[in-house]
């Protein structure tokens, strides 16, 4: 994969356009579970692809659903495009696209071609363009052959793309993502990264996303926040930084990428060896220049 880490934007840079603000935000379940976003502001920037990493419980889809709109803050403060999500998606909802992660209530539609049709026609779309916009997003995904299945009958995997098809038929400046690379293999998950980098990289469009998929976020993200149990928002900063922290990582019951763990134990082994690599090109890079000294 092309894409490097040397380019990163820190996630606290002042000069970046924010897109995502989430500010010391409550919210109590009526089971009276309770998460509070506090400790660190969460922030997404243009074009920026953004990973939230956490134990089961500790807020992951709490924080998301503050960003569309679906929670209203308790306590705190969200702002998306410059506005409350809660109070004024309708002003800003075609400019996000949305993949839940249970995809199956998101597919409505009796093929897949309709199903992502479905937001071009809401916003009244000549039918022309609709048809122009579905063939090509189901062609950006791979997808095109699916145009007229029945959603019901296609596996996990298939159903995630046509989700992500009809988040991204409206070309949404901002796209959330919960647990996206459930379901998927190998070959898949790779190339919805590399997707992902691609659209980010040429329509400046700001990815925010969930997952456990740790081994993905090194490849993903320009940067990472951590979530502690009870909604903490812990650690934020590039990959390198938040997998850096061991005790932050502990806490979260997060395990590091596997790269990461193969340089500590090298570490161990042979103090010379490098210090870490987290990607499968920055790892060959590393293990050539020790080789050579």
């Amino acid at each position: 994969m092309s894409h490097t880490h040397t380019d990163h934007i820190h996630p606290d840079d002042p000069t970046a356009e924010e897109i995502v603000r989430i500010s010391c935000v409550r919210h109590t379940y009526e089971d009276g579970t309770s998460v509070h976003l506090c400790g660190l502001d969460f922030l997404a920037h243009r074009g920026k692809r953004v990973a939230v990493l956490g134990p089961n419980g500790a807020g992951k889809t709490t924080m998301l659903y503050h960003i569309l709109g679906l929670l209203k803050p308790q306590e705190g403060a969200v702002e998306v495009f410059g506005v409350s999500p809660s109070e004024e998606w309708s002003s800003i909802r075609r400019r996000v696209g949305v993949v839940l992660q249970n995809v199956d209530e998101q597919i409505i539609s009796p093929t897949v071609g309709d199903d992502v049709a479905f937001s071009p026609r809401q916003y009244g779309l000549p039918e022309a363009e609709v048809r122009e916009r579905v063939e090509r997003v189901l062609g950006l995904l791979g997808i095109t052959e699916l145009a007229d299945r029945v959603p019901h009958n296609l596996s996990g995997g298939e159903k995630r793309k046509v989700a992500l098809a009809g988040a991204l038929v409206m070309d949404p400046e901002l796209l959330v993502l919960d647990e996206p690379f459930e379901g998927l293999d190998p070959t898949s998950r790779q190339g919805l990264l590399d997707l992902l980098e691609r659209l980010s990289r040429e329509r400046g469009m700001t990815v925010v996303l969930s997952t456990h998929d740790i081994d993905t976020v090194p490849e993903f993200a320009d940067y990472a926040y951590i979530l502690a149990p009870g909604g903490t928002i812990a650690l934020r900063g590039t990959p390198a930084e938040v997998f850096a922290n061991a005790p932050v990582l502990a806490r979260g019951n997060i395990k590091p990428p596997i790269l990461a763990e193969l340089f500590t134990r090298l570490r161990e082994l042979d103090p010379t060896a490098p210090v870490t690599a987290l990607t499968v090109d920055e790892a060959a890079d590393a293990l050539d220049a020790w080789k050579k000294c």
